[in-house]
This record gives structure tokens, C-alpha cells and sequence, in this order.
């Protein structure tokens, strides 16, 4: 009777919602000489990968990651670099992202096109090729927490008895544009590989802050306070219209013609917000244009506070739609919604017709305002 009370007390732990086992802790740093913490993480290759499975590597690389983190994005290009020149000479890589999506604000996605959630691991690995198993820890932390890591990037490497050996950062720079001064990672690499004591043990890992599941006030705050932000219209004409696509400012403009009575609209509309959020702390706007019947202005805005459109937002008050057509875009045959991405001065860098692929557009703007702190 002992044994099945037991078993039972043991499957209801382990039945528990995940929520429970990722309650606040301090979280300790693996120090230099400790081993190698084990773990049992999903890939991004659909397999489940654990300690065990890097045993035939002399030394083990492990760099926490994250999708969105403009440090990690600067990095990946000397990543894949470093996979490319030391795995052939016995070194294991693995990417391991520690974030819980749960904790991630939009105003933080402001260098990407992804968050940090199991399908955007997979979209982006994909979009640069990663080299090296990228495994998805954002749920539990159950792995990430026995490493104690301080940021992403932040690399762990361990020797071939996987005791820690070094710590820290790839390099010196986190500007992709610039030289590094040390290559602080390779050094290691290369003492471990030839049988040499690592010189410089553990060096600072700047980066983005680890978005541990308890840690989302800061998310909900933000939330709140855009729930909050005022929502209003304005009436314009096709004069005006032309001067907001000449976009005679120092900003990409994102601008949507829209309707209350026009289904598509309606359904893409949440994602342009989504988007303004994202990249509005940068030289970005969102306009909508809302091309209902001027008599119709309340409905146009109980529809615009509902969705927390607290970007710029106008109303046709003209009624002859094809002078807005030609003041929006002499490309645009007058379907809804239309939508364009519009450089300083005017230039079109891109034409939405129908409804927008929000992945699409946020890879139009990062592509033109950059993924890197030193793009600002």
C-alpha cells in the first residue's frame, strides 16, 4: 500500500501545471571548476536533446540565446563562424534560449521580426541557418536556472571531464560593424583544445536581460499603460493624404487605408498595432486611414479605441474615393485594405495588397531600420 500511495504523491508533482515549477528564485552563476548541469530541452529539430547527447565532443560550448536580443543577432553571423571552424576539432555547440515569451513586452521586439517562443526559434534559425541545436527552455527554466546565466548572449564552455572552464562573452564588441579587440571565446576554445589552462576564465556578458517567467511586471506595466494611451481620429482630406505619403519626415511610415465595413480590415488590424508597439520606441509611425463615410466618425473611432490604436489615425472626409486613391498610391486599384512602407522622402519601400503577412512586413521594417543597437 506504501508503494502505490507513493507512485501517486510522486505522478501528482509531476502532473502540476509547469507554472508551478518556475516560481521566483535568486538565480546563482555557475562558477569556474563546477560541472556541467544536465538538462532535457526541446529542439528546434523536433528531438529532445540532454547532456549525454554532446559526449563526443572534447569540449562543450554552451551559449544562451535569444531570438529577439539585438546583442544575440549581432552575434550570429561569428557563431555559425565559430561552429563552422571548431566543431571539425572536437567542439559541441548548443543555443539554448532561457526566455519565457510570457515575459517579453513588444516594445523589447523592437530590433526583430520574432519573439522568443518555440515557432520563432524555429522561423528564425531557419531564416540565418544556425548550425548548432537550438533548444527552447522558456517554460519551466528547469535547465537554464542550474547555469545561472546573466544575459544572452552569455557563454558556457566546459572541458572534456565538463567542469566549467570559461565564462562570459564571444568578444569584446557587440557592433557586428567593428573588429573585436579580443576573441576571448576562441581563446579558450583553442587552450582547451592544445591542453593549455584557460588564461582569462570569466570575463562580463553584455547583453539583453534573461525574461525569467516571474519577471513579467515590467510586460504588464507596459500593457497596461498602452490600454490607457488616448485614442483619437481626425478628418483629412486628399491634400493631406498626399503630404503623409511624401512622408516628408525623418521616420518609415507604415500606412494602412482601412474601413469599419471591410472584413479583411477588420482582421489585420490588431497586427498593425502589434507592430506599431514593436518598433515605435525607433524612427518608425503607423497612420491609418480610414476611408468609411465621414457621417460614420464615431463608429470609426469606438472601433479604434477598442483595438488600442493609440498610433495616428485619420478619416477620408471627402466623399469621392478615387481622389484618395490617386493621392495614396497610382498602383493601388482601390481594394481594401491597401497598405504602404514608406521611406523619408517618400520613397515605397513596399506595397501590401489584401491583408498583410505580419511576418512579411516586420522583416520590411527590421530589413530597413536594422537588428543592431549600432543601426540607430
Amino acid at each position: 500500500m506504501r508503494v502505490n500511495i507513493l507512485f501517486l504523491l510522486t505522478a501528482l508533482v509531476w502532473a502540476l501545471p509547469i507554472d508551478t515549477q518556475a516560481q521566483q528564485q535568486e538565480i546563482r552563476t555557475l562558477e569556474i571548476g563546477e560541472p556541467a548541469p544536465g538538462f532535457d530541452l526541446p529542439g528546434i529539430d523536433g528531438r529532445t536533446y540532454t547532456l549525454a547527447d554532446f559526449d563526443q565532443y572534447e569540449v562543450l560550448f554552451i551559449v544562451f540565446w535569444a531570438n529577439h536580443c539585438p546583442t544575440a543577432q549581432a552575434y550570429e553571423d561569428r557563431l555559425i563562424e565559430m561552429v563552422n571552424n571548431y566543431r571539425p576539432r572536437g567542439v559541441g555547440f548548443v543555443a539554448i534560449s532561457p526566455n519565457s515569451p510570457e515575459a517579453v513586452s513588444l516594445s523589447e521586439l523592437g530590433y526583430t521580426d520574432v519573439g522568443d517562443d518555440f515557432d520563432d526559434m524555429v522561423v528564425r534559425a531557419a531564416d540565418k541557418g544556425y548550425n548548432f541545436p537550438y533548444l527552447y527552455d522558456g517554460d519551466d527554466h528547469r535547465g537554464s536556472i542550474a547555469y545561472g546565466p546573466v544575459a544572452t548572449p552569455h557563454v558556457f564552455i566546459f572541458d572534456s571531464d565538463r567542469k566549467l572552464r570559461y565564462r562570459g562573452r564571444i568578444d569584446d564588441t557587440e557592433n557586428p560593424y567593428i573588429e573585436p579587440g579580443t576573441s576571448d571565446a576562441a581563446d579558450a576554445l583553442n587552450a582547451l583544445l592544445d591542453g593549455r589552462n584557460v588564461e582569462i576564465e570569466v570575463t562580463p556578458s553584455f547583453g539583453c536581460s534573461i525574461k525569467w517567467k516571474w519577471n513579467d511586471q515590467w510586460k504588464n506595466r507596459l500593457d497596461r499603460q498602452w490600454a490607457e494611451m488616448p485614442v483619437s481620429v481626425e478628418k483629412i482630406g486628399a491634400a493631406g493624404i498626399s503630404e503623409i505619403i511624401a512622408n516628408n519626415s525623418e521616420k518609415l511610415r507604415l500606412v494602412n487605408i482601412w474601413a469599419t465595413w471591410c472584413g479583411p480590415c477588420i482582421v489585420e488590424f490588431p497586427d498593425l498595432v502589434s507592430i506599431y508597439r514593436m518598433y515605435r520606441g525607433r524612427n518608425f509611425e503607423f497612420i491609418s486611414i480610414s476611408a468609411d463615410n465621414p457621417r460614420r466618425e464615431d463608429n470609426v473611432l469606438g472601433f479604434l479605441k477598442d483595438k488600442q490604436a493609440a498610433n495616428r489615425n485619420y478619416l477620408y472626409e471627402e466623399t469621392n474615393k478615387y481622389k484618395l486613391i490617386e493621392a495614396v498610391d497610382a498602383e493601388w486599384q482601390g481594394a481594401l485594405p491597401h497598405t504602404l512602407l514608406i521611406a523619408p522622402g517618400g520613397e515605397i519601400v513596399a506595397r501590401y495588397a489584401g491583408v498583410i503577412d505580419p511576418l512579411t512586413v516586420k522583416r520590411d521594417i527590421v530589413g530597413y531600420l536594422g537588428r543592431y543597437f549600432a543601426d540607430d
